[in-house]
């Protein structure tokens, strides 16, 4: 009983570090945007380098990691291009976290949320 149990507990835990990435082909979606910058400058994040608060990067949830997005902010029309290296947003109703560079570029610093387009770039 203990094996069975034991191995039922494994299989639930390596179902639940599958990956979940869904194909950016024609992804395009409208959401809320955030951005994180200083407090996490230098760590690793979810694929494996470090994040760099100055570099045009993205925390998407699902996307696979490299995807290349245009991000619009649907308050200015300002745009900018990411690549995502990180998983998040962890705050709930978030569509995508921005490094502060690309915050900056689309014009929502003041605010440090924007409603925005996020749709994936071809290779």
């Amino acid at each position: 009983m203990w094996r069975l149990f034991s191995a039922c507990a494994l299989l639930t835990l390596l179902a639940g570090c599958a990956s979940h990435d869904i194909d950016p082909r024609g992804y395009n979606e409208t959401g809320s945007a955030s951005y994180y910058g200083a407090k996490h400058q230098g760590k690793r994040t979810a694929s494996g380098e470090r994040f760099d608060m100055n570099s045009l990067t993205a925390a998407h949830r699902n996307l696979p990691f490299g995807t290349r997005l245009l991000v619009t902010n649907l308050g200015n029309d300002k745009s900018v291009e990411v690549r995502v290296n990180d998983r998040g947003p962890h705050t709930r109703g978030r569509l995508i976290d921005l490094s502060r560079q690309a915050a900056q570029q689309l014009g929502m610093l003041g605010t440090g949320v924007a409603r925005v387009r996020v749709q994936a770039l071809n290779d």
